[in-house]
This record gives C-alpha cells, structure tokens and sequence, in this order.
C-alpha cells in the first residue's frame, strides 16, 4: 500500500490540489486530507482507489527498497512515426 507521504508527494509532482485528487479518486476531500496527515489508518480500498487515481495520472510507486518508499512519473510514451509512402 501506498504511505501518507507517498500520497503528498504523488500529488506535488502532478500539481493536483487535494480537491483533485479526491474527485478523481471518487472519495471526499476529508478523506485525503485523512490520508495525508497520516493520523488515522485508512480501508484497504480507499488506498487502492487513491493510488489507481493517481497511477493512472502517471505516478509510479517505489516500494521500500533500502532507501525508503518513494514516487516519480513516468515519461510520456511517444507516438511511433509511421514511415511515409512516397
């Protein structure tokens, strides 16, 4: 699962507002706030949909691997050129 400060940062790098975040999760702005104050421990799914949200926005997770849990984004795919008939 995805930690608070993962949560944070994914947003920082998408330069979403927490109101973004919950409305393309599907889950209130409370909610977000919860998850990044990191106060409580948030359902299972309420994690999932806030990480699909923000995967499907470009984000990949970096599990822990030594050095810490982290995020980046991933590069934007190019369009292959297709060769021109002449």
């Amino acid at each position: 699962m995805i930690t608070s400060a993962q949560c944070r940062a994914a947003r920082g790098l998408l330069d979403w507002t927490q109101q973004e975040l919950a409305n393309r999760a599907g889950v209130g702005i409370v909610t977000v706030r919860q998850v990044e104050a990191g106060l409580t421990e948030p359902r299972r799914a309420t994690l999932e949909v806030i990480k699909r949200a923000l995967e499907a926005a470009g984000v990949e997770f970096i599990h822990e691997n030594g050095s810490g849990p982290g995020v980046c984004l991933r590069k934007p795919q190019r369009k292959k050129r297709r060769p021109s008939r002449t």
